[in-house]
């Protein structure tokens, strides 16, 4: 990792930064409380970009907001900025953000290949670089890496499927149902790394249930490939899902499940399910599994038509990319604790990984609400307050 030239008066900045998270993290007065003022007239002297790929999705729009508050209770100024999806849109972002002079860059990239020519700028310029839950690929030019198990997703949502199912309990334990069940597998973007990650988590536990004959993939499409929805866009899984249905399951066979790896995708499933015929007491809704706790996807969790959802906390993941932040501008370096497995191509990258958890409708109250995370009206709702 490349050591930055890090001035006294960034240093002296930097460490009262750190205090003043660490507070914050600690439910303390924060940057803002007593004793901080010093530290908040300091710390605006560093700006920081942070780059996020899009605001269609509200676990974007969550992360965004969650990083920039966060970074603004530390003190510094913030430069958020949001790329609608769009390679050139994110790419010139971050050549502004750099032009400007940002001292760090937060970046999830849409592309994870498409800003080597940015981040070699920022290298030039001594610019740190954390890629923020979307590993940046094919690049020296990235310093630490901040994201959840992701590996460890794809396993958790395999295991939601196969609980609702019926073949084994929540706790893992086997379950009363023998199968066979008939399933349909969904993967993320192509372009997002941790598409790879949760697929093959969840191919981990799926795969010797496929080979055993337990579950049967009903269209015969079992490679990331086949399966892929690019950009995460729901309308495309709906379009598949529909496809699926009309040549794979014209002959009466029931989907009994499907694995997604995304809320956004579920919805866009459940919506080609319902629309032929799925859902009614005479044929009831497939398991379908998803990802991001995202607020319209926790309110059908509630009215059993989507099965679970994998959490993973937004807030705690900002926390992170702040104490990572803090800790370049200290010129120092993050405490990883993975060293080993995001591999992007050129290097290692060291990583910071927060665990995630599974939450079905009996979860709902005890994970999102009691947190804060969803209050019950917006659960009861389906829509952020």
């Amino acid at each position: 990792m490349r050591r930055l030239h890090v001035t006294g008066r960034l240093r002296a900045v930097a460490v009262g930064a750190l205090l003043a998270v660490g507070l914050t993290a600690c439910g303390g007065s924060g940057a803002g409380g007593s004793g901080g003022a010093g530290t908040d007239a300091a710390a605006a002297d560093l700006l920081v970009g942070v780059s996020m790929p899009t605001q269609t999705s509200e676990r974007w729009i969550a992360d965004g907001n969650a990083v920039q508050q966060q970074l603004t209770d530390a003190g510094f100024q913030v430069d958020l900025q949001f790329a609608g999806d769009d390679i050139p849109t994110q790419s010139q972002q971050v050549d502004q953000m750099i032009t400007q002079g940002a001292d760090l860059l937060v970046i999830a990239a849409i592309d994870g290949t498409a800003l080597s020519s940015q981040l070699q700028a920022a290298a030039d310029a001594g610019i740190p670089v954390i890629s923020y839950d979307r590993l940046i690929r094919e690049t020296p030019n990235v310093d630490f890496y901040v994201t959840f198990d992701n590996f460890q997703v794809g396993v958790a949502q395999a295991n939601a499927l196969l609980t609702g199912l019926g073949l084994q309990t929540e706790d893992g334990s086997p379950g009363t149902a023998t199968g066979p069940f008939t399933i349909e597998l969904f993967a993320g973007s192509l372009d997002d790394n941790n598409a790879f990650f949760f697929f093959d988590g969840a191919m981990s536990v799926l795969q010797p249930r496929i080979d055993d004959g337990t579950l049967v993939v009903g269209s015969g499409q079992t490679s990331i490939e086949q399966v892929a929805i690019l950009r995460w866009q729901q309308e495309t899984a709906q379009r598949r899902m529909e496809d699926l249905l009309t040549s794979a399951y014209n002959d009466g066979t029931r989907v009994d499940g499907v694995l997604s790896p995304y809320d956004g995708l579920s919805r866009g499933i459940i919506t080609a399910l319902q629309n032929t015929g799925y859902g009614t007491a005479a044929n009831p809704m497939p398991t379908v599994t998803g990802q991001d706790a995202e607020i319209a996807s926790v309110s059908l969790i509630a009215q059993g038509v989507q099965s679970s959802t994998v959490f993973k906390d937004t807030r705690l993941l900002a926390e992170q990319a702040v104490i990572a932040a803090t800790a370049f501008l200290d010129g120092g370096e993050p405490q990883a604790n993975d060293t080993t497995t995001y591999d992007n191509g050129v290097k290692v990258v060291p990583s910071y990984l927060l665990p995630v958890e599974t939450v079905y409708a009996d979860d709902i109250q005890s994970v999102l609400v009691d947190s804060g995370y969803w209050t019950a009206e917006e659960v009861e709702s389906g829509q952020a307050g």
